[in-house]
């Protein structure tokens, strides 16, 4: 049985969406396409590029991501600019969405704040962008237009993506909200897997190793369920 896999945003929430694939490689669900947004999109990203969740796992918490960035030439779009995850992104993932092989999506907004699902052209920025929290991290450019982190107005992506895939199972990781947009998603018909807010620190991500394996068990149980 395929599913699409839909992560949603969580603050600094590596660890729970590692935690997650972890699961999925573990069961052995056939993933025939994902959607992420904020920490979802970029665990999956590196997911969907071939990097395995322990992988992941190490890749994403090694460093404290303070130290992943650096001040921003023009604070007054975000104190913080995210340039260097996207050069970091370059080394670990194809070129463009379509060299990823399957569907995939991240959510972002625009400079009005209005959610969009990227889809398609150059892959690392778009994952960026889908991190880049507005007022903290500027806005990354792509094409000429500014894309910000979707989580401050859809956490999921989930109806965007279900429009774009309407006959596919739909398994969610559904981070408790830390800020951004409450969403108002209809779950009918989609698995869910939930985990707590990371309560991680841009300077201290803290017990890494504890969310992974609750977030790893929480989701078994829904797999093993389908």
């Amino acid at each position: 049985m395929a599913v699409d896999l839909v992560l949603s945003s969580g603050f600094l929430a590596f660890a729970a969406q590692a935690g997650v694939l972890k699961a999925v490689e573990d069961v052995g669900i056939e993933v025939s396409g994902l959607c992420g947004t904020s920490s979802g999109a970029l665990a999956g990203a590196l997911w969907m590029a071939g990097m395995p969740a322990d992988e992941i796992l190490a890749r994403l918490t090694a460093t404290a991501p303070l130290r992943r960035v650096r001040p921003s030439w023009a604070p007054w779009r975000g104190v913080l600019s995210i340039e260097p995850v996207v050069a970091e992104l370059r080394g670990d993932l194809p070129a463009t969405f379509a060299d990823l092989g399957r569907p995939f999506g991240v959510g972002v907004v625009d400079g009005a704040r209005r959610p969009h699902l990227l889809c398609e052209g150059e892959l690392a920025p778009a994952v960026a962008a889908s991190c880049a929290i507005p007022g903290l991290f500027a806005p990354v450019d792509i094409g000429g237009t500014a894309w910000s982190d979707g989580g401050v107005a859809d956490r999921t992506g989930l109806a965007a993506w279900r429009s774009r895939r309407p006959d596919v199972r739909l398994v969610l990781h559904l981070v408790d909200r830390s800020a951004g947009a409450e969403g108002d998603d209809d779950l009918d018909g989609v698995a869910v897997v939930r985990s707590p807010r990371s309560g991680a620190k841009l300077w201290s991500l803290g017990d890494v190793g504890a969310r992974f394996e609750r977030a790893r068990q929480s989701a078994r149980v829904v797999l093993e369920g389908l």
